[in-house]
């Protein structure tokens, strides 16, 4: 049942492999790459818990010693202090260019981990060892690396390549139902910006794949990671196409920064709420058919997924308030706010072009229907 995609960027190419049993074999995946016989492995003390005596037995079947450094878990972890802590540990461990650091857990650990490796001695090798549906099937791959800032998400960060994905994805199974649908969010999303085919697919087979069906589990993963590679070799550093990967996240990060990056929200949440007010912002000036954001919606609602502001638990700001803080979004370009929107399901498009009266209209009726 293993998969593989291979990322064919031009001197930093590396293969993502997809199935169950991998972290067993870490090992003699990793064994190729060179280096000493030790690696560095951070993650957080849920996933070690969890994970980490699988993942030391499949490196020590090929003499792998590793250490480790167990962070706490949460999206407050993606920040200053912990950066500090992972980039001072792996200098303790006297890591050199030539070794390998493993970043074990889920998207929080994947971006600091890669960027500590993208920041320390100008950059070491590390591997990818995702144990989220999200992480598995968007932030360990493509080289986007980082920690958040009070003033918003991923604006401090570095583009720097994994030498190698391991997506094992029998680690899923020991997701909480919550988590494993946040990561969902993200597989949507491919099937609504480029591959309707793929979203029919997922309306008929998202059931089956939440209740555990490996091989559909497999099928979604390596979809979304071919996608992503597809895009990310055309346009690695988000001049253009890559900023596809984005539909969603315009909306969903200012939701993210709006609750405090805290529990209230999840990333994934975000984006799947993100992707709703995407197309029902595209209906609303024209560029889709109603029925489009209606099937988004649906199928999101038929998952369990979050779809609307009244979702989200708490106070929000108004619709201005929201607006601000998209203005933090690395998608501002020159002042200007840039928006993923669509044609239609599997027809997503960049565009600053977008009245922001449109914008707030849309915020305000959602916020509207929370009352």
């Amino acid at each position: 049942m293993l998969e593989t995609v291979h990322v064919d960027l031009p001197g930093r190419a590396y293969d993502v492999h997809i199935g169950p049993g991998l972290l067993q074999e870490a090992g003699t995946r990793i064994a190729p790459l060179g280096g000493r016989k030790k690696v560095c492995v951070v993650t957080d003390r849920n996933v070690a818990a969890l994970h980490l005596e699988t993942l030391r037995n499949g490196l020590s079947a090929a003499d792998i010693d590793m250490a480790v450094l167990e962070l706490p878990p949460g999206e407050a972890t993606k920040s200053w202090p912990y950066l500090t802590q992972a980039v001072e540990w792996l200098l303790d461990q006297k890591v050199e260019r030539g070794d390998i650091v493993i970043a074990f857990g889920g998207g929080v650990i994947g971006d600091l981990v890669g960027f500590a490796a993208a920041i320390l001695r100008r950059g070491v090798r590390f591997v990818q060892i995702p144990t989220s549906l999200l992480a598995q099937v968007d932030s360990s791959v493509g080289g986007k690396t980082g920690i958040n800032a009070p003033q918003g998400k991923n604006l401090i960060g570095a583009f720097h390549q994994p030498s190698l994905v391991l997506a094992d994805t029998a680690v899923l199974g020991t997701m909480n139902a919550r988590d494993f649908l946040a990561g969902y969010g993200e597989v949507v999303k491919y099937g609504l910006l480029g591959a309707a085919d793929f979203f029919d697919w997922l309306e008929v087979q998202g059931p089956a794949l939440a209740a555990g069906d490996m091989t559909a589990r497999v099928e979604a993963v390596r979809r979304s990671v071919q996608m992503k590679a597809d895009i990310v070799i055309r346009d690695e550093t988000e001049q253009g196409d890559r900023a596809l990967l984005n539909l969603g996240h315009t909306f969903g990060h200012a939701l993210e920064a709006a609750t405090g990056y805290s529990d209230r929200l999840l990333h994934g949440e975000g984006v799947s709420i993100g992707c709703a007010l995407a197309f029902e912002l595209s209906a609303r000036i024209g560029l889709c058919a109603q029925e489009d954001p209606s099937r988004v919606r649906a199928h999101l609602k038929a998952m369990g997924m979050k779809t609307d502001l009244s979702d989200i638990e708490g106070e929000l700001p108004d619709a201005q308030g929201l607006i601000d803080l998209m203005g933090q979004d690395k998608k501002v370009v020159k002042g200007q706010l840039n928006f993923i929107l669509a044609h239609s399901i599997g027809a997503a498009f960049v565009t600053s072009d977008v009245p922001l009266h449109a914008v707030s209209e849309t915020l305000s009726d959602a916020l509207a229907a929370r009352r």
